[in-house]
């Protein structure tokens, strides 16, 4: 069992030094047709096109194998997700019960993403396994596997490369995405950060582009764990911010708590994730070297702790904002929603102008979800403010990539730091969730570009 707050303290120790460097914004090319779970720009939807938001916890299977009932225990709770720590046999396990792990996230309605820990810290740390490896261990499971692309991520290997050499990631993580695609697998899969998932010295940061251009089905998402190097909001707002920028799919995989001064900043990571649509995966349930990380005590969901408590109950928790994967809901797209185009509004002839389109993508009995896209006019714009009035008595509960505000009926959305500006023609897109009383018809949104 790893001692996570030792490799915490030892990846802040060695950031001291180093700093940010830019590099240029380029798009993602177009996914391909996938199957089940897959990338669509920057978030994660399922076969039927619904963005899915992984709301969940990290469960420590191959130290517990016993502990079945955890999963139940965290669907109970409200997540969606469960990401599930497996050996290979290279340093534990190994974990030959993959399917039987699979069928106990479809049973209680979890969306399952499956690590190899073997991996954590290679490079610096003599017992772990490479990628290369890893991807064998993929191999060896692909019987169980195989037609599960709806409920489960591959999560190729746990912070797969150490503080030692860390610029071998990018190779390594290249080659071993090309290695799962030229032995058939179509799952969504998901790639750690070096650093011991840190990324401190921005190697993922800035080579992200080639690992998501060896993918020939374009279905990567990029894992990063915070822990003490996010230990300041503008840490955290700068490395997604630069994500953001690119375009480039990201999930939260792990991340801690400040239980301590100087370790990480959990509330803005909460709402950040929150704003910007991010699937987040807390370490961990229980069954932690050092319990300050167990979330429940001795496995039990009776006993949570204070970890426990704010993750799944507290503000921009797991309670508070996770959907179930429509996969076991049966919500599908509804297919009568409007599109509406709204008139532009012009600061002064020949200025900078703007439009916006409101859609609605799913919505359930309660409530639904819309996205708004925002197309700036003939010239570039610097900023942008949407409005519009809702008939029907709805209720914005939550969104991401803009700052929403009501008053009453109107809704006021303004765009996030990273997406005002946009060149002319060029859109972006912000979404939210909403309460809804039964009718839910379309407004008319008004956009105004500065």
């Amino acid at each position: 069992m790893r001692r996570k707050i030792a490799m915490i303290g030892a990846a802040l120790l060695a950031i001291a030094g180093f700093a940010a460097t830019g590099f240029g914004v380029t798009a993602l090319p177009r996914a391909q047709a996938a199957v089940g779970l897959h990338v669509s720009g920057t978030r994660v939807v399922e076969a039927n096109g619904q963005p899915f938001v992984m709301r969940g916890v990290n469960h420590p299977h191959v130290w517990f194998t016993g502990r079945t009932s955890s999963f139940a225990d965290v669907k109970a709770l409200g997540a969606n997700t469960v990401r599930v720590v497996l050996g290979s046999g290279k340093r534990w396990g190994p974990s030959t019960d993959t399917a039987a792990v699979i069928d106990l996230c479809k049973r209680n309605r979890l969306i399952c993403v499956l690590e190899v820990h073997d991996t954590t810290g290679y490079g610096e740390e003599g017992a772990a396994a490479s990628l290369d490896e890893a991807v064998d261990y993929w191999i060896s499971q692909k019987s169980a596997l195989v037609g599960q692309e709806n409920h489960v991520v591959i999560n190729i290997g746990n912070e797969p490369i150490g503080n030692v050499n860390a610029a071998q990631w990018t190779d390594a993580t290249v080659n071993a995405v090309k290695k799962m695609r030229t032995n058939g697998f179509q799952h969504l899969l998901m790639v750690d950060a070096p650093n011991w998932g840190q990324d401190w010295q921005y190697v993922m940061r800035d080579n992200a582009q080639k690992v998501l251009d060896a993918d020939t089905q374009r279905n990567t998402v990029l894992s990063i764990h915070m822990y003490s190097v996010f230990n300041t909001a503008s840490a955290i707002t700068d490395y997604l911010d630069r994500f953001q920028a690119n375009g480039w799919p990201l999930v939260i995989g792990e991340f801690g708590w400040q239980f301590a001064a100087g370790e990480v900043d959990h509330e803005t990571i909460l709402s950040e994730a929150q704003q910007r649509g991010l699937g987040y995966l807390a370490w961990s349930w229980s069954g932690n070297t050092d319990p300050v990380l167990d979330m429940a005590t001795e496995f039990d969901p009776a006993r949570l702790t204070t970890w426990g408590q704010r993750v799944f109950n507290g503000a921009n928790g797991i309670k508070a904002t996770a959907r179930e994967a429509t996969i076991y809901s049966g919500t599908t797209t509804t297919t009568s929603t409007t599109t509406t185009t709204t008139t532009t509004t012009t600061t002064r002839p020949g200025g900078p102008s703007c439009t916006a389109a409101y859609r609605v993508t799913n919505q359930w009995q309660g409530g639904f979800q819309g996205e708004v896209r925002v197309t700036a006019g003939t010239s570039a714009i610097r900023g942008w403010t949407v409005t519009w009035t809702f008939a029907d008595g709805q209720t914005v509960t939550n969104a991401w990539n803009a700052t929403v505000t009501s008053s009453g009926a109107t809704v006021t959305a303004r765009n996030a730091g990273y997406n005002g500006n946009l060149a002319a023609g060029a859109s972006t897109a912000f979404g939210f969730t909403a309460s809804s009383r039964g009718t839910n018809s379309a407004p008319t949104a008004s956009c105004t570009a500065s």
